[in-house]
């Protein structure tokens, strides 16, 4: 039992539930008064807490000891056009579940729709931090069109752009040759792709590179998750064991 809280966590602080809390722990896990759970907040590690009160719509728990200190989460952002339900909710938690410390929709010329739902998004970015045992919940942020972003973008933090159309590095071969310490963007396509002036004019940009996810036609949702596992596996934190 892991739980995501807002509130500060340190030794005998009493923290309160949410009715969310309390629904999921009476209801789905059939917890009760002095049962274990753990909490996490992002800022002070995770620590073991025992259940005080249970009721329907609050609860209390008292948080005993720290289990494992913070630490801090170094992937990248994940740039993407926004999908239809199904498929969105999948990229948020699989993205959430390989490490992304930054989710940002974008608008681009092919892109469906200027809407999202940012309140599910966090929903399922926090239930799959709880699952994967992350210590930290990404940033999740407000649609922005994509040209804003890249005009604003920071110039010491590389963008992975996983171009469908042009010349393209493999993946995996860009990231071999990258430095080891470098911060990282993924930016993934609409479901109609990009338009070929998007692409010409992110090739001109000095941060970005172009890469190739081979030689099949990926949907969005599986180019969000090929890409991410490609850079974990040369440059991420899959090298660290588990504490």
């Amino acid at each position: 039992m892991r739980l995501y809280i807002k509130q500060d966590l340190a030794a005998d602080r009493l923290v309160e539930l949410t009715a969310a809390h309390a629904h999921y722990l009476r209801n789905v896990l059939r917890a009760g008064p002095g049962d274990k759970v753990s909490l996490f907040n992002g800022r002070d590690g995770e620590w073991d807490a025992v259940i005080k009160k249970l009721r329907k719509g609050s609860g209390s728990a008292v948080a005993q000891r720290q289990k494992h200190p913070q630490k801090g989460e170094t992937g990248p952002w994940l740039l993407f056009a926004p999908l239809k339900r199904g498929p969105q909710d999948y990229l948020i938690q699989k993205s959430v579940e390989l490490g992304v410390s930054v989710l940002q929709p974008v608008r681009t010329k092919f892109t469906n729709t200027d809407r999202i739902n940012r309140d599910r998004m966090m929903a399922n970015a926090i239930e799959a931090a709880e699952q994967c045992e992350r210590l930290t919940v990404p940033e999740v942020r407000e649609i922005e069109k994509h040209t804003f972003l890249l005009e604003n973008w920071p110039q010491n933090r590389y963008l992975l752009v996983c171009a469908e159309d042009g010349p393209a590095q493999p993946i995996n071969d860009m990231l071999r040759a990258a430095p080891q310490n470098g911060a990282w963007g993924i930016l993934i396509g609409p479901e109609g792709g990009f338009a070929s002036s998007e692409l010409e004019q992110l090739r001109m940009l000095p941060f970005a590179r172009m890469v190739s996810l081979g030689p099949r036609i990926l949907r969005a949702e599986t180019a969000a998750v090929a890409a991410l596992t490609c850079w974990q596996s040369v440059l991420g934190d899959w090298h660290d064991r588990r504490p």
